[in-house]
């Protein structure tokens, strides 16, 4: 049995496949109690010794487990696990990657009524593996970033079955070196070292697992989208009944078969933070029978607003627009590059979530880049920022790899990557905070067309992106598509071509800017800048392992974890001596970032509408860096660099 894909279907099937899903019942297999066993490769499968005819037992006895939960998580907990923010014990967990590991539940015998059709349907599986219903092997599945759907139902029993969802090894290296044309293993890459974090490649049910249970009677693929006042839905289950209401007031409702579109909705508009409120409405799905009467229902939450595009003051002719004008008004975007909140984010909580984006929110931020080398985050991290006002520009899952930062151009690469975008579009398309979709993280060439380099990023020339491009307008008509961040002619603005027309989204610099940079700067967007600034003197101490806590240069193992943002040379050059002790060093470091990353945002707010925004690289730590770009430390607390630039944003 294959899971869900797209193969070789073309954009119009895609559009079709990947949608907000519903039918009769469901039961959250969160609530069970799972187990987690680790095994020699295959072991699992093999049941008895051919030897001596003996059972086989896994290599790690069962434990506990939460689904969705990440191996690593469960083995911590355990006691199987050192901490692997501590010091260098990140080294110590890498084992886990040669196991084969083995989540188990049985599933409650009430739940199974006869006569129903049975679907498994899992959101997010990390890592390639197998489902086993009662010992038989039901599927193969792959692909972290798309649903998986199992139909169960002629592999369950009357009673007493018992599920096992086993994770074969992972690919051996996704990480941040590398070339990007041939990562094409469709896993979260950052999990594989980047510079805000050692190895920890997660394992595991990443997001919600149900079991389905339908009688043939659902809602099944529903499409909506939303403009200012404007509301369309698509549902190709038979004679719909739809309902809009806010609170217990209804607006409207109607029924229909196929499609329908309401304009001219008595609703508020959605404004992103620090413009306005955030109306959220609540529209309801009744599938009605040949009589009339309701045999299925469900409900969503939905948005209105519009958004625009113009060209920046002053930008050259022909160039990309940067000023975002949200219900006719041009509004400066002011946020932070989004990265997971743990780097096992299968066990990032709903209250973590929370707390995360109401800091942003409280600093005046009104957008998230959701960065491309992670993962399209849960659903959790959406309402959340449609309910707070924070425009979400979701990137697909591709970023550069230094050696080389082309995207894939080999036919079956691009089918599984224009697939998790079609799943991408389907599930958050109606969502008030989105605000675009982006093809990945500097991709990008040689300035000589070259495609081994860096300077030029990519464009809609490429056939990924020309491909990307095409399912958008097809499936989500009226949401800009980048093929890149950065984009258009130059990857960084170089003080050298200022007045050249040619930055017009740009990254970086991530450190101290030369004098008269910002004074002189041109770009019309800056989509990453950033600066790095030491973790507080309790964080470094809390997490030093015994290691020395200076000096914060490359000659000790603890400030080498990260090694990109070592700032020892700058304090021995601009003080003429070493630190007399971490709180200097730690004070100075977090000073300058502060002062720098405030004075960036200050002077592209002050071009405005020059400048049509700028985003920070980047918003919090998931590992307890030394020293690194981060604003927000690995707790979640602000560094002084967040609170300077909250001042600037809440201006």
């Amino acid at each position: 049995m294959e899971t869900e894909n797209c193969g070789d279907a073309d954009v119009a099937a895609i559009h079709s496949k990947y949608v907000v899903v519903w039918v009769n019942e469901s039961f959250d297999l969160s609530d069970l109690s799972w187990s987690l066993r680790g095994y020699t490769p295959y072991q699992w499968g093999w049941g008895r010794s051919m030897e001596t005819g003996m059972s086989l037992a896994s290599e790690l006895a069962a434990v506990p487990a939460k689904v969705p939960g990440s191996v690593q998580s469960a083995l911590r907990l355990a006691g199987l696990l050192p901490d692997w923010n501590v010091g260098l014990n990140a080294r110590d967990c890498e084992w886990v990657e040669h196991r084969h590991w083995a989540f188990e539940a049985s599933i409650p015998d009430p739940w199974l009524t006869p006569g129903k059709t049975f679907r498994l349907r899992c959101m997010g599986l990390d890592g390639p593996g197998w489902l086993l219903v009662n010992g038989q092997e039901v599927a193969r599945f792959e692909n972290a970033f798309i649903p998986h759907c199992f139909d169960l139902t002629k592999y369950f029993r009357e009673q007493n079955n018992r599920i096992q969802i086993v994770f074969d090894c992972p690919p051996r290296w996704l990480g941040q070196l590398g070339f990007t044309s041939q990562m094409v293993q469709w896993k979260p890459r950052f999990n594989y070292t980047w510079d805000w974090i050692p190895r920890l490649v997660q394992i595991g049910v990443w997001d919600a697992i149900t079991l389905e249970v339908s009688d043939g009677q659902e809602i099944g693929d529903v499409v909506c989208r939303t403009g200012v006042n404007r509301l369309h839905v698509q549902a190709a289950s038979g004679c719909m009944r739809l309902t809009l209401s806010h609170g217990s007031r209804i607006l409207r409702t109607g029924d229909f078969e196929g499609q329908v579109t309401w304009n001219d909705l008595p609703v508020d508009s959605w404004w992103p933070n620090g413009h306005g409120a955030q109306p959220l409405y609540n529209l309801k799905l009744q599938l009605l029978n040949a009589a009339g009467e309701q045999s299925d229902v469900s409900n969503m939450t939905v948005g209105f607003k519009s958004i625009d595009w113009q060209p920046c003051e002053g930008a050259p002719v022909g160039a990309d627009p940067w000023i975002c004008q949200v219900n006719g008004k041009p509004i400066f975007l002011q946020g932070v590059n989004w990265t997971p909140i743990l780097p096992n984010f299968a066990d990032v909580t709903a209250d973590q979530y929370r707390r995360q984006l109401t800091s942003y929110r409280d600093m005046g931020c009104n957008v998230m880049r959701v960065w491309g080398g992670a993962v399209l985050e849960k659903q959790i991290f959406y309402n959340l920022c449609d309910e707070l006002g924070l425009l979400v520009w979701q990137e697909f899952p591709l970023s550069s790899s230094g050696l080389e930062n082309w995207p894939p151009e080999d036919p079956q690469a691009i089918e599984d990557l224009v697939a998790i975008a079609a799943s991408y579009i389907r599930r958050r398309q109606h969502h008030a905070c989105l605000l675009l979709w982006c093809g990945g993280n500097e991709l990008q060439g040689a300035l000589d067309g070259n495609k081994t380099g860096i300077g030029k990023p990519v464009d809609c020339s490429h056939p990924l992106m020309a491909r990307l491009q095409q399912l958008i307008q097809l499936n989500d008509p009226g949401r800009r598509f980048l093929p890149s961040s950065a984009s258009g002619p130059r990857f960084t603005a170089d003080a050298n071509d200022f007045g050249k027309g040619l930055h017009w989204d740009v990254h970086g610099p991530w450190n101290v800017s030369k004098p008269n940079y910002w004074e002189n700067d041109d770009a019309l967007f800056r989509s990453e800048v950033g600066v790095p600034g030491a973790s507080s003197v309790e964080i470094i101490r809390e997490f030093s392992g015994g290691l020395p806590e200076l000096p914060a240069s490359l000659d000790n193992p603890l400030w080498r974890r990260t090694s990109w943002w070592i700032q020892w040379p700058d304090f021995l050059s601009e003080k003429g001596r070493e630190p007399e002790n971490l709180e200097e060093f730690v004070a100075w470091s977090q000073q300058r970032q502060a002062a720098e990353l405030s004075r960036a945002v200050r002077a592209c707010k002050n071009r405005f509408p020059r400048c049509g925004g700028v985003v920070l690289w980047m918003g919090h730590d998931c590992f307890p860096c030394t020293s690194n770009t981060a604003i927000f430390d690995v707790h979640g607390r602000p560094k002084p660099a967040a609170i300077a630039v909250g001042e600037v944003f809440r201006e």
